[in-house]
């Protein structure tokens, strides 16, 4: 499995322009699984992001969890991201 976690003030999906889902302040997790995967390893994926310490406290340092800031997780699936582009010029 791989993602790509970014922390986001906002952010939605649109599918034919239309918004399917959108949060507010959390993550913006892109995720791509690949052969081999567990549901455990995506249980434990998804306890990390949820543990993640990448807010800002008083003090400038990020500190504070999605808990701490009433954050959300959007995820999405990406599955370029398990791609690989070493033969061709598409991910396979």
């Amino acid at each position: 499995m791989k993602m790509v976690i970014q922390r986001v003030s906002r952010a939605e999906v649109r599918v034919d322009g239309e918004p399917i889902a959108r949060i507010g302040t959390g993550f913006l997790v892109l995720a791509g699984l690949e052969k081999g995967d567990t549901e455990a390893g995506v249980d434990r994926a998804a306890a990390k992001v949820a543990s993640l310490r990448a807010f800002e406290d008083g003090e400038g340092r990020l500190n504070r969890g999605l808990g701490e800031v009433g954050g959300a997780v959007l995820a999405v699936s990406q599955f370029t991201l398990a791609g690989s582009i070493r033969r061709g010029r598409r991910p396979s």
